[in-house]
C-alpha cells in the first residue's frame, strides 16, 4: 500500500509556504501581490 502523500506539519508548512518565506524573494513578492490583487482572503500559509 502506498503511503499518504500529505503528512501535515505546521512548522514545515510555514517554512516552505509562509508569508516571510514568500517576501524574501522577488518572485515570492509577486505571488503575494497577485493574490492581493485577486482579493484572496488567505495570502499565504
Amino acid at each position: 500500500m502506498a503511503k499518504p502523500t500529505y503528512r501535515p506539519n505546521k512548522r514545515y508548512r510555514k517554512k516552505v509556504h509562509g508569508f516571510r518565506k514568500r517576501m524574501k524573494t522577488k518572485s515570492g513578492q509577486k505571488i503575494i501581490k497577485a493574490r492581493r490583487k485577486k482579493g484572496r482572503k488567505v495570502l499565504s500559509a
